[in-house]
């Protein structure tokens, strides 16, 4: 058994179920209906694949050794994070439409980028990646195929936990679409994409 493979799957999982902007797109989507939130989590699973890829071509390495151009990701994935909470908390006056948010364009369109550039603007994850799979990589080991199996275990587990936090809060649904709880969870899901986005836009502006 590879205990180091064990160990790395852990930490992965770890990483992946921590709360987090991905976490409360798919929660808000999943609301809507339970192709949009497990749209919206197939396409976070895609922005982890876009990393873990960057990861192992060394590419995210340039965002390390260029502070200005992490910056500039970060100030963008921010700002994207902001508006979907701004997004969020204004739809609360106004009547709730699912079948405009979740099928236009096309179906499940909108959730799946949503999820995709929610996770692909977080210059973070990519750095993450960079510094935690040399880690796991045996010494005098071939490090690209090695490379590759930690950064497909990633993505797996992203491919699970996402759609199961999708379909879990859509059997919910019956409880959490009441015209109360509906609200309540819109204002706690905006509120916290707000609060995401207030602290990656303003992170950068202090450094």
């Amino acid at each position: 058994m590879d205990a180091q493979l064990i160990a790395f799957t852990g930490v992965a999982a770890g990483m992946v179920a921590m709360p987090g902007a991905d976490f409360t797109v798919v929660v808000r989507n999943a609301l809507v209906s339970r192709r949009a939130g497990v749209a919206c989590a197939l396409g976070i699973t895609g922005g982890l694949l876009l990393h873990t890829a960057l990861a192992v071509a060394g590419v995210a390495a340039v965002l390390t050794a260029v502070p200005a151009l992490f910056r500039t990701l970060q100030l963008l994935g921010g700002a994207y994070v902001l508006y979907l909470g701004a997004r969020t908390l204004r739809s609360l006056g106004r009547p709730r439409e699912p079948e405009a948010d979740a099928e236009r364009p096309g179906p499940g369109a909108r959730p799946l980028r949503q999820g995709f550039v929610t996770n692909a603007l977080n210059p973070k994850a990519p750095i993450t990646f960079l510094s935690l799979l040399p880690q796991f990589v045996p010494a005098g080991s071939p490090a690209m195929p090695r490379t590759l199996l930690l950064a497909l275990i990633v993505v797996v587990l992203a491919l699970v936990w996402f759609p199961a936090v999708a379909l879990l809060v859509d059997r919910l649904g019956r409880w959490l679409r009441g015209p109360r709880a509906a609200r309540a969870v819109e204002a706690v899901t905006g509120g916290a994409l707000t609060v995401l986005g207030l602290v990656l836009v303003l992170e950068p502006l202090r450094s």
